[in-house]
């Protein structure tokens, strides 16, 4: 259970805020790179509590810059790209991707006025087809060289969703085993149902080893990057199911992706304010290209990234499917179903009134690492997991797997050959 004052500074990340203060020392994700195509129109965007619009210059470059025209407060997301930036149409004013205001046409001839106009401005990068912003103060730290990041494009596939709730509601899901027991819980597998790929080291899948025991022993342990997370389920037959998932400063987690060791998913919570987000969610197979159709066509997700599954029609739950088809009957879209829990808390979840068992383990450790890299920060240090020298830019124990191994193997002393991309090497061994 958290006090009132530690549940606002872990919610709160508009500009200003401790919390803010503390997601601005990070790159974090701006839009899909398919939202702002080559040629294509500025988008309007709020990160963060923050307006902002996107857009490609005449060259292809990404620019970040406050969404409204310093002169008079026009809306810059309608401007023309041109002339090597963007102009907007209210009086002519051109801005460059650094906020330099390049002319103003309506100004004297000779005039240097331009000069001392900027606009705000953000550095911007691409990465697996995403843009990443950064808006903190000073030079912004590496672009994380997660494996997600830096696969192949025909190897990772990234997309998001509207979340009416705040983010960390979102990410806190993200880092508790114990509600795939019964949240994503299907009675059918095959056919669009579960999903009924054997697990490696088994031949159930993981809803069913999900099913058979709904009270996963944990141990968390603390990272340079945020927490690692292992739950171990007995499997029958003196076997063990171990899961291995981790919490990502400040706002994202991985999990196991899928089911045979050589990827893994992920989930970044992007505040677009306190009370909304975007979930975006990385795939990658570090074995494999990705059958990307197949990700986008089960997520239940319309062309401008919200939900079909949402509050104003209950999720679409069927009681009927409640009875021989899914726990929750809402579906098979883990996304709408974690989007029903999330959402259904409130704007922003009081932490102050929860009751906390043993399954929260991890929950509890996430928050006050974040509680305490707020503090860190507030007092001049740097913010945990940022990378500055190419050498910190690395992290290889970062990842996540499952695998059913007998209960006399010993997992504390294989985890990180089986998070590498090991995991079949050690069933096959075991």
């Amino acid at each position: 259970m958290l006090t009132t004052e530690q549940n606002d500074l872990l919610t709160h990340t508009g500009p200003g805020t401790p919390g803010g203060e503390l997601f601005r020392r990070y790159w974090q994700p701006a839009a899909l790179s398919e939202e702002l195509p080559v040629g294509g129109a500025p988008i309007p965007i709020r990160l963060l509590g923050e307006e902002i619009v996107l857009f490609r210059d005449d060259d292809g470059r990404v620019g970040m810059i406050g969404l409204h025209c310093p002169h008079r407060g026009a809306d810059m997301s309608y401007g023309r790209l041109e002339d090597g930036g963007l102009r907007c149409i209210y009086h002519g004013w051109l801005f460059d991707r650094d906020g330099n205001c390049l002319e103003q046409p309506g100004e004297p001839a000779g005039s240097t006025f331009h000069q001392r106009i900027h606009t705000t401005a953000y550095p911007v990068q691409e990465a697996a087809g995403v843009i990443f912003a950064y808006l903190g103060p000073g030079e912004p730290p590496l672009l994380p060289a997660y494996e997600f990041l830096t696969a192949p494009p025909d190897r990772s596939y990234a997309t998001k969703a509207l979340h009416e709730c705040n983010y960390l509601q979102g990410n806190e899901g993200n880092i508790d085993p114990g509600h795939l027991s019964f949240l994503h819980r299907m009675y059918r597998e095959g056919n669009g149902w579960a999903r009924s790929d054997a697990v490696l080291g088994s031949r159930n899948s993981s809803n069913t080893l999900f099913g058979r025991d709904p009270a996963p022993e944990l141990e968390v342990e603390e990272t340079d990057f945020g927490l690692r997370i292992f739950a171990v389920r007995r499997a029958g037959d003196d076997r063990q199911y171990v899961r291995i998932s981790n919490f990502i400063f400040p706002n994202l987690a991985a999990f196991p992706g899928s089911g045979k060791g050589d990827g893994y998913s992920v989930n970044w919570h992007v505040p677009i304010d306190d009370t909304t987000h975007w979930k975006y969610t990385f795939t990658f197979n570090r074995a494999e290209p990705l059958d990307k159709p197949s990700f986008a066509g089960g997520r239940e997700i319309t062309a401008d990234y919200r939900l079909v599954r949402r509050p104003t029609n209950r999720y679409l739950q069927n009681r009927e499917e409640m009875k021989d088809r899914s726990f929750a009957g809402i579906g098979t879209s883990f996304v709408a179903h974690d989007a029903c829990a999330t959402e259904t808390m409130g704007p922003i979840q009081e932490r102050a009134t929860e009751h906390l068992g043993a399954s929260d383990k991890a929950i509890v450790m996430a928050r006050f690492r974040l509680l305490k890299a707020i503090l860190d920060v507030q007092i001049g240090r740097e913010a945990p997991g940022v990378a500055r020298r190419p050498e910190e830019n690395r992290y290889p124990l970062l990842g996540a797997v499952d695998l059913v191994l007998p209960s006399t193997a010993d997992w504390r002393k294989s985890w990180e050959r089986a998070i590498q991309g090991e995991a079949a090497v050690l069933v096959g061994s075991a």
